[in-house]
């Protein structure tokens, strides 16, 4: 897993929001792919704090699942 901390320099080239729906509002989160291939989960409400970070996509998005956040969009940038 990559370090929480990864240099933020490296262009975002995909974003994907994710929510809890079990939440009244939804919570969401933000996974981004950068240049390098690195997979970062932002959290927007805690001032873009980042909650995870890793080099597989697969990862991120189990990650995701297991706290039971489901994909509400997705874009390139």
């Amino acid at each position: 897993m990559l370090s929480l901390s990864p240099n933020r320099t490296n262009t975002i080239v995909k974003t994907e929001t994710w929510t809890d729906p079990t939440v009244i509002p939804p919570y969401i989160l933000i996974l981004s792919e950068d240049t390098e291939g690195n997979f970062i989960i932002y959290d927007p409400k805690e001032n873009n704090k980042i909650v995870f970070a890793s080099s597989d996509y697969e990862e991120a998005r189990i990650w995701l699942l297991e706290d039971e956040y489901e994909k509400v969009g997705d874009s390139e940038c």
